[in-house]
């Protein structure tokens, strides 16, 4: 997990020693001021300020976010983010049905194994042998989130294994026939203030929580994805996947800006030893 002292010049030389490099590193800029900051007058950012917009006027879901949704039992830092030593896990990433009256609607097959990797503590998730986060839980995991966007194209940076996803918005059609993927295929239009994701061919057996919840190969997803003010996203998931549930289902997915911060180089492979660990 990344820690808080990732967000102190100490955390660039401790990796330094420990990849036996000679060099300091000191260009992640964990602390370097975000420009443009809306303020309140005590001086405190106000994440409640209008939302900034592109120049033809559409939201500027631009950032590095963060989940909202947390399940952290502790004061958690309004400059770090952390929650004690870490940054914290959405509810949602544990358990992404935990908002739904009965949960998920697995079918049986599925709820069946739920069950069995929830008693065996995850321990065959791929995020655990550091294979990629599926779109949907990379954004209840504690990483960083950041998303670029053009007026054509959506880039989301997952801070975990250098990862990335493309969300095209230049109105090309999904695949018919996707050769699956960790990430699917994303093509998306605006509806109004409201950036509209539509996705499909993903691998079977991509987890979504810790649970172990999965998409398949028959997964279509959709992501109603707004920027309701300058600190806040509000993600809204449909998940339509016959294959692994009884009938499509929906929840709200909860962001918060990070701000003062960027991605850090985090890759789970360099010194890696719980797989190893975990039968």
């Amino acid at each position: 997990m990344r820690k808080s002292i990732v967000r102190s010049a100490f955390f660039a030389i401790a990796v330094s020693s420990a990849i036996g490099s000679s060099a300091t590193i000191f260009a992640q800029w964990l602390k370097y001021p975000s420009a443009g900051v809306p303020r309140t007058a005590d001086g405190k950012p106000n994440l409640a300020a209008r939302t900034p917009r592109t120049p033809d006027g559409k939201p500027d879901i631009s950032g590095i976010w963060l989940t909202d949704n947390t399940s952290c039992t502790q004061p958690q830092d309004p400059e770090s983010l952390t929650c004690g030593s870490e940054l914290p896990m959405g509810k949602e990433g544990i358990n992404m049905g935990q908002s739904l009256p009965g949960g998920l609607p697995y079918q049986p097959w599925l709820a069946a194994l739920v069950k069995k990797r929830t008693a065996e503590n995850a321990k065959d998730d791929p995020h655990v042998r550091c294979l990629p986060d599926a779109p949907l839980r990379a954004y209840n995991m504690p990483h960083l989130l950041k998303l670029v966007q053009t007026p054509t194209l959506l880039v989301m940076l997952n801070e975990m294994n250098a990862g990335y996803r493309q969300v095209f918005i230049d109105g090309r059609p999904l695949p018919t026939d996707p050769v699956p993927s960790w990430q699917g295929y994303s093509s998306a239009k605006w509806e109004g203030d409201t950036l509209v994701v539509n996705s499909n061919g993903f691998r079977d057996d991509l987890w979504i929580d810790w649970n172990g919840s999965v998409l398949t190969s028959g997964a279509k997803m959709q992501e109603r994805i707004r920027r309701p003010d300058y600190g806040h996203l509000e993600v809204g998931v449909t998940v339509d996947d016959p294959k692994a549930y009884t009938r499509p289902w929906t929840v709200t997915l909860h962001e918060r800006l990070a701000l003062n911060t960027e991605l850090v180089d985090e890759i789970c492979l360099e010194n890696e030893k719980s797989a190893q660990r975990m039968k």
